[in-house]
């Protein structure tokens, strides 16, 4: 039992590391992965890169082609629209399902995140790491395990569109930024107002990368 949950760990680590490579881009759309060269790097053995490989490719980021090997999966434009019609549904339910079932913990990690976002200071990677915590804490209060696996999964595909777009796009702290009146709202237990925000705020994103993806 010790070593199977040590091997968990192990992959977890591995799916970690490797989602970061991707979204971060230093695996670019389309890059071959070198699986022994990914064990190197990370210093994790073959079984648990495997299973991490094979979760980034169950969730979109890496595509398996038999007799010719892994790829990073790539980006257009298109993803992107069917990425924001998942996202512009089930966001705003979370947001809402959040107001309404945030716990005391809950609220008060919600409340830590509003005054990072007060603190400014961040540079372009503090601030999408930020964006994901905020994602991340909406997801948790609205107690649904579904629901919130479901959109960790989308939301990591759109952070990877943002990291290509993160060169051409200037307002990036105001979009963070934006999820102050979407913590409010939560903090508050206003349902309605959240749902509102966060439905608002997928919107944007998808018209901001949009733009910069249609002229690069």
């Amino acid at each position: 039992m010790p070593g199977a949950v040590q091997q968990i760990s192990l992959a977890e680590k591995a799916y970690h590391a490797i989602r970061d490579l991707i979204v971060s881009l230093e695996l670019a759309p389309g890059a071959v992965i070198d699986e022994r060269e990914l064990m190197e790097r990370l210093g994790i053995g073959r079984t648990p890169v495997r299973e991490a490989l094979r979760r980034l490719a169950h969730e979109g980021l890496v595509e398996v082609y038999p007799r010719r090997g892994m790829f990073v999966t790539g980006v257009d434009v298109r993803e992107l629209a069917r990425l924001s019609e998942v996202r512009v549904v089930l966001e705003p339910e979370a947001a809402r399902l959040a107001a309404e079932r945030a716990t005391q913990s809950d609220r008060a990690a919600i409340g830590e995140l509003l005054v990072e976002l007060a603190a400014g200071g961040r540079d372009d990677r503090e601030l999408m790491e930020l964006d994901e915590r905020i994602h991340s804490a909406v997801y948790r209060a609205a107690h649904n395990d579904l629901l919130a696996a479901t959109l960790s999964q989308y939301y990591v595909l759109a952070l990877r569109i943002w990291s290509m777009a993160l060169e051409q796009t200037h307002d990036l702290e105001e979009a963070v930024d934006a999820h102050r009146a979407l913590l409010e709202a939560i903090r508050d237990g206003d349902g309605d107002r959240a749902a509102e925000t966060m439905r608002a705020h997928v919107q944007n994103f998808e018209q901001a990368m949009r733009r910069v993806l249609l002229t690069v």
